[in-house]
């Protein structure tokens, strides 16, 4: 099992709390693009755009390539893979439950129905 506060769980979850940097990052998931760019169709300043893309740095969720004057910002995806890994082993544990608890409601109402036929005969 992976030790998740090694991997700053906490701060990739607040990181993408944020309803801006969960949109810098579904556009990055369309391919690397400038600051300028992809600050374009957001209603802020290019400094304030910076700053969230510094927290997403900082979290682990972006990196960049510098080319010349300019910045290329792409998604890191071993930020994102740790929350994924996180979530689907959540999500395999109360899969497994709600299995059980499926096999349990449907093997009682197996019983119910056996014992009304012990009663009818």
């Amino acid at each position: 099992m992976v030790n998740y506060k090694k991997h700053n769980l906490d701060q990739v979850f607040s990181v993408l709390s944020d309803p801006t940097r969960r949109a810098i990052i579904q556009e990055l998931s369309r391919g690397e693009k400038t600051v300028k760019k992809m600050a374009e169709p957001f209603d802020m300043s290019l400094p304030a755009f910076t700053k969230h893309l510094k927290v997403l740095e900082n979290a682990g969720l972006v990196s960049y390539r510098k080319v010349g004057k300019y910045k290329y910002y792409y998604l890191h995806p071993k930020g994102i893979d740790y929350a994924t890994n996180w979530l689907n082993e959540l999500s395999s544990y109360w899969k497994g439950q709600l299995t059980s608890l499926e096999k349990y409601l449907l093997d009682s109402e197996e019983n119910k129905g056996g014992n009304k036929n012990d009663h009818n005969e």
